[in-house]
């Protein structure tokens, strides 16, 4: 299994430009908490137990950047409880978020990594939180090579 670092380095190959790395930042957490949404419409059970299932795939690369997508996962399950929404919201949410993804991906020049392997689908909402972490965080320590939001 590749490490945090090597999953990092191969998805930020495709995520250098500036406006590309902005437009994830806001597209991605929304993609994230858009299928939340949807999957919790439908089966709270099946929702649950692929949130559970991610969680083990981010621990399995940095128990602490596990933590942090678990804390942020609970407080969009919240969210999602509690916002008088219907599923219809999340929809839309998706397909403008995946729109500004490809907007992002047509400026930078490049494919988005899912396209070579679909477990960067879970890798780009760990890697967003890692450079949110080297944001906020004075000793936060990314686990990339390369700066991300510069």
């Amino acid at each position: 299994m590749k490490s945090v670092t090597e999953w990092f380095d191969e998805y930020s190959e495709s995520h250098q430009n500036k406006t590309n790395k902005a437009i994830h930042w806001v597209c991605v957490p929304a993609i994230l908490f858009s299928l939340i949404g949807i999957l919790a419409h439908f089966s709270a059970m099946l929702t649950a137990l692929i949130l559970v299932l991610t969680l083990v795939f981010y621990a399995r690369l940095d128990i602490v950047l596990a933590v942090a997508m678990a804390a942020l996962l609970v407080v969009m399950a919240w969210l999602i409880y509690i916002l008088p929404v219907g599923v219809g919201f999340y929809i839309g949410v998706f397909i403008v978020a995946w729109i500004g993804q490809f907007y992002g991906h047509k400026i930078e020049g490049k494919k988005p990594s899912f396209f070579k392997d679909l477990q960067f689908l879970l890798i780009g909402p760990v890697w967003c939180m890692d450079a949110y972490l080297g944001r906020i965080l004075p000793k936060w320590k990314t686990r990339q090579n390369r700066l991300v939001f510069n």
